[in-house]
């Protein structure tokens, strides 16, 4: 007999002051209405099964394990350079002709 895997998401609220916490989580039907409430608000969608089955462990209202801090940071930084936001009192790396940039698809 195969048996799948069930979808699962979850989703993350960032207020920039605090760590992020776990706001919602779901299976299959769950899952799907949680990915479809993202992207009818336009908000980015970051597939990794291994980092929701770490994060799916946590209550709603939990803040993330700081062991995942880096790791959530890194996904937040590039969700908000995908929709041009730059967290206050950063400057654009567009107007820092210094700074390397990537030209090209990231593999």
């Amino acid at each position: 007999m195969i048996t799948s895997t069930p979808r699962q998401a979850i989703a993350l609220t960032y207020d920039g002051a605090t760590a992020p916490t776990l706001s919602a989580k779901g299976d299959d039907e769950l899952a799907e209405a949680i990915l479809a409430i993202a992207r009818e608000h336009d908000v980015p969608i970051y597939e990794n099964a291994e980092l929701v089955k770490l994060l799916a462990r946590l209550e709603l209202g939990d803040a993330i394990p700081e062991a995942l801090y880096r790791t959530i940071a890194e996904i937040i930084a590039f969700a908000w350079y995908l929709k041009g936001k730059c967290p206050p009192g950063f400057s654009d790396p567009k107007d820092t002709p210094d700074v390397p940039r990537l030209n090209g698809p990231v593999h």
